[in-house]
């Protein structure tokens, strides 16, 4: 082993934080999957601690920190810090997965809707409120993902969730669909909020895109894509 691989085995086993641009329809884990994969490979190991500090959708892009080694210590007040996200409400249908995972369930009018009313509305979510997670997610109740639930047709009692929205900016409206910004609280799910501002619009909606910008001082800025991994960080 060289002077160079020591050194990097050294780095990434006494915690390094990784910023990577997740691609859509990659899951988290096969981003964490991939990174220790090179890493192990790269310097010989046969274990390396890596983990992620909060899942994105396969259906998001966008920001996903990534710990090594002894940083894997800093994944939960990582987690905890504010988020940032980006994307597009589409009005007018629905999924049962409030986004584009599954198809669609419901259509509504929306011919009543306009920037007055959208503004007005969005009020409605700033501050400390309470909702329902999608049953189309991996939270766990009674052992299993609701997910697994979900898929096989079983209805389950799900609680509202206390989270808070601190900022959200409508960016552009272009009918059906409201182009947005939102910073909140950990355990908000940008899905839950696009189905319910289509309740609340007297119509219907689903997240039709999204993005995750920023986490605590963390920004998407500062990120890199997987593929450029190596030649970022092992050369």
């Amino acid at each position: 082993m060289d002077l160079n691989q020591t050194k990097l085995r050294n780095k990434f086993n006494n915690g390094q934080i990784i910023l990577i641009n997740k691609p859509l329809r990659k899951t988290s884990f096969e981003i964490v999957k991939k990174i220790r994969f090179i890493l192990k490979k790269y310097l010989n190991l046969k274990k390396l601690k890596v983990g992620h500090a909060g899942t994105l959708d396969p259906l998001a892009s966008g920001l996903l920190i990534l710990c090594t080694g002894k940083m894997t210590k800093k994944i939960e007040s990582i987690q905890n810090q504010y988020k940032e996200y980006c994307g597009i409400i589409t009005l007018g249908s629905t999924t049962p997965s409030f986004d584009l995972e599954t198809g669609f369930d419901s259509f509504y009018d929306y011919s009543h809707v306009n920037e007055k009313l959208i503004k007005l509305i969005k009020k409605k979510f700033l501050g400390d409120i309470y909702q329902f997670p999608p049953v189309f997610s991996a939270l766990k109740k009674n052992g299993k993902r609701l997910y697994e639930y979900a898929r096989k047709g079983e209805k389950i009692k799900l609680n509202s969730r206390k989270i808070e929205i601190l900022e959200f900016d409508i960016k552009k409206i272009s009918l059906p669909n409201i182009y947005f910004r939102i910073k909140c609280s950990k355990g908000t799910y940008i899905r839950s909020i696009a189905n319910d501002f289509g309740k609340n619009l007297n119509s219907g909606a689903h997240l039709s895109k999204l993005s995750r910008t920023k986490i605590g001082d963390y920004s998407i800025d500062q990120s890199i894509k997987v593929e450029d991994f190596e030649n970022f960080y092992l050369k």
